[in-house]
């Protein structure tokens, strides 16, 4: 059964939320990033990026410290400040196309996350969990949700709608024309139906975040082994998380872009590709595939549907049957000689929110050679192979919806 509970939430005052919630630190550029930090001194950006007081960049344990005390001035300030008792809350998204998110922030357990009663499907490198680690022992608190995802159930459904009804804690709406609801749950009796209901599920999943919860769980078994007290009710013990109903998760796929044929001629590559695949050239119309093993290709100003061969290919797994494996089996590794997916520079790749032509303008700026394009994983894709203990190859799925940091934190 997954253990979900209410938490005493940090969050900013209901009239800077709208300045201080803040994209993930990496997705802004270099001029965005200075834009709001000169403008904005209630940005979320000015904890995690505390250098920028000093006009310097500091880096590894000594930034840590210095977030920790940007954080802690926050607080001091009453920009942060602390719930009462533990909640939940709830947390609605509208975004700029109208789609509309509803989920839960809770603490998940990491004991959990351990007992694969919190289920993965995607790969994380060992070094980042551990920076991550090391970064939220020292800072004390996690300011981005992981996303979770459980079956549709229709008593938390309900609740949810109940609690909307009444006046939002927070509402903004950001500059990507997003809007932005939350709402206290704090009602014992919902609480506890809330509770049980997550302790009826076998399985959770996660969304986004594989990264944020490997670490977090990092940090459990550290301090937990560090204390000779310890009982399991520590905040430690549990992560900050974002559950949604699986209705609700929106999975682009990612497209992959390649700097170069590998030494092949184009007459070359093709030739290999014909082994694997039926080729048919579409000229300058974008093509867009709509059914599984089947992909979008851009090279040389002309767009290429590709099928996949039903004796050109052997499937034993549910990995084996996912389009981002299948496109690494056969083309990517063998062909184009891409072995390391995560760190070869050759390879890039572009989130399928954004329409094919951004694969084609890419390529036809010369930053790169090829594009493939396919279709989205599906959420029982997803599942399966989180069920089958297997990992998909790394940028398989871009998932909506993004959350901002600074919202809601969870202390350690």
């Amino acid at each position: 059964m997954a253990n979900i509970i209410p938490f005493k939430a940090v969050r900013p005052t209901r009239d800077k939320v709208s300045l201080v919630a803040a994209r993930s630190y990496q997705s802004y550029t270099l001029e965005q990033r200075e834009s709001r930090l000169r403008d904005n001194p209630f940005s979320f950006l000015h904890i995690v990026n505390p250098g920028y007081k000093y006009d310097k960049q500091i880096s590894g344990d000594a930034r840590y410290h210095l977030v920790r005390n940007r954080y802690l001035e926050f607080k001091e300030d009453a920009i942060f400040v602390q719930d009462d008792k533990p909640c939940y809350y709830v947390y609605q998204i509208t975004d700029r196309d109208q789609q509309v998110f509803n989920g839960i922030i809770a603490a998940a357990s990491a004991e959990d996350y351990e007992k694969d009663i919190i289920k993965k499907h995607e790969d994380t490198i060992e070094y980042k969990e551990v920076i991550f680690k090391d970064y939220l022992k020292t800072v004390g608190f996690n300011a981005e949700p992981v996303l979770l995802t459980y079956p549709d159930n229709e008593i938390i459904a309900k609740i949810i709608e109940q609690v909307q009804k009444d006046r939002a804690e927070f509402e903004f709406t950001t500059t990507y024309r997003d809007t932005h609801l939350l709402w206290k749950v704090e009602n014992d009796e919902q609480l506890k139906k809330i509770e049980h209901e997550f302790q009826q599920m076998e399985t959770i999943y996660i969304a986004d975040g594989h990264h944020r919860s490997a670490s977090s769980y990092l940090l459990y078994k550290d301090l937990k082994a560090n204390n000779q007290e310890h009982n399991g009710h520590e905040s430690y013990n549990f992560f900050m998380s974002y559950l949604i109903p699986e209705s609700d998760l929106r999975i682009h796929e990612f497209n992959r872009v390649i700097k170069d044929l590998n030494g092949l001629t184009k007459e070359e590559f093709l030739i290999q590709l014909d082994m694997v695949y039926r080729i048919e050239n579409r000229g300058q119309t974008p093509y867009k595939p709509i059914k599984t093993h089947q992909y979008s290709m851009y090279l040389d100003g002309d767009f290429y549907s590709l099928h996949l061969r039903k004796t050109g290919y052997e499937i034993e797994t549910s990995l084996d049957s996912l389009d981002t494996q299948i496109l690494y089996k056969t083309i990517l590794e063998p062909i184009l000689g891409i072995h390391d997916l995560r760190n070869d520079e050759r390879i890039g790749y572009i989130n399928g929110k954004k329409d094919i032509i951004s694969m084609k303008s890419a390529i036809d700026e010369g930053n790169y050679r090829v594009g493939f394009g396919m279709v989205p994983v599906s959420i029982e894709e997803m599942k399966t192979i989180a069920d089958d203990g297997l990992k998909m190859p790394p940028k398989s799925t871009f998932i909506e919806p993004k959350l901002r940091s600074g919202v809601t934190i969870y202390e350690f």
